[in-house]
């Protein structure tokens, strides 16, 4: 990189050292796992945590001892002090855990294919040399970056070196006031369609810009540089897909029911909502519901089929198809991975091991820090 005090690659290339799968483990049934991966736990004891995070499938979050999102299960392995921590989720997730866990902790992701494509939309590498486009295109102004959660290490590094910070979905509001306190524009990375929801909130909707820096056919770095937000052309594949019409269509099944959407979502489905939220407000929203109430889900599907399980009294319903909500990136993480990898470490062996380099790590701490500061 060249604005950014580290080196870094795309995330292609980061963890190649990330193994696949045995043989021996790849045609377990239900019961042996479990029974397996139960005897694993006991044995390794308070050595261990596994985090789940709210997507992943039931034989996954069953093992887990801490079930929710993304910050939260990082924050949890910290406070757990175990020697080893094993992320239910997708690389940006375990890149946070070994972030802020302690230097004698390891964070293990069970399977290597767990990539967020969000995440992947920005890589730091690219952004660095946009940075230096619509910084040159802006010479008088101060842009302040601003990168979700749902972004790799190296990019939360990229935006605390030029003095930006993390967001989460629900303190995406407070995060860019911060940064208006501070500089004449926000860059907001990777997800377009949270950063237009949070502009929304702020009363600042006709001050956005959407930008691909490398469509011929897209608006210039001096052209998005003239509006107060600038949002990287990038989303969720999951929250993407929903629709107005699925809404309408729940609307139309279940006259009572109410819609909760994550802020992912496009601008249209959350304004045709009755909530939006994180997993940890959809979540929320459902405890709260009162018995016979029906709630519409626009998430990720593991999500719903948890709240349908854990709350039976309330009528949970997705707000569209298993196929329209479904997550690749963490499909991947295999209950046949988690026994592997636990058995492995049984065995004194540490497979798929997620460790952020060291100058990469403290400047993304800081980004991290600022937003706990907010």
């Amino acid at each position: 990189m060249e604005t950014a005090d580290i080196e870094t690659d795309l995330s292609l290339f980061k963890y190649d050292n990330l193994e696949q799968l045995p043989e021996a483990y790849r045609e377990l049934d239900e019961d042996e796992r479990t029974e397996r991966i139960e005897a694993a736990k006991r044995e390794l004891g308070d050595d261990l945590v596994i985090l789940g995070h709210n997507y992943q499938r039931r034989e996954i979050v069953e093992h887990a001892d801490f079930v929710g999102d993304s910050y939260q299960l990082s924050v949890e392995a910290a406070e757990a002090d175990a020697e080893y921590v094993v992320f239910g989720g997708v690389t940006f997730m375990a890149e946070s855990a070994d972030i802020i866990t302690d230097d004698d902790q390891t964070v293990i992701l069970p399977s290597m294919e767990a990539s967020c494509p969000m995440a992947g939309m920005a890589e730091a590498l690219q952004v660095d040399a946009a940075w230096a486009e619509i910084t040159a295109a802006a010479p008088d102004a101060d842009i302040v970056p601003v990168t979700y959660m749902n972004s790799y290490a190296d990019l939360k590094a990229f935006c605390a070196e030029q003095g930006g910070a993390v967001c989460t979905s629900s303190n995406a509001h407070e995060v860019f006031e911060w940064a208006f306190d501070r500089g004449d524009k926000v860059l907001f990375l990777p997800d377009k369609h949270l950063g237009e929801n949070t502009a929304h909130r702020l009363g600042m909707a006709d001050s956005v810009a959407e930008w691909d820096p490398w469509d011929p056919e897209g608006k210039s770095a001096a052209e998005v540089a003239e509006s107060d937000i600038v949002l990287w052309d990038g989303y969720c594949q999951v929250h993407e897909r929903f629709r107005v019409d699925h809404v309408e269509r729940i609307r139309d099944e279940y006259p009572d029911a109410k819609v909760v959407v994550h802020p992912e979502c496009r601008r249209e489905v959350v304004e045709a909502a009755d909530r939006a939220g994180s997993t940890a407000t959809i979540t929320r929203t459902i405890e709260e519901a009162d018995p016979g109430e029906t709630w519409a889900i626009g998430t990720e599907i593991h999500l719903t089929n948890h709240l349908q399980r854990w709350h039976p009294e309330v009528n949970v319903v997705p707000l569209c198809g298993e196929a329209c909500m479904d997550c690749n990136a963490m499909r991947q993480i295999d209950p046949n991975y988690l026994t592997w990898v636990l058995e492995e470490l049984v065995a004194g062996r540490e497979r798929n091991v997620i460790e952020v380099a060291p100058r990469e790590a403290e400047l993304a701490n800081v980004a991290m820090e600022r937003m706990l500061e907010i």
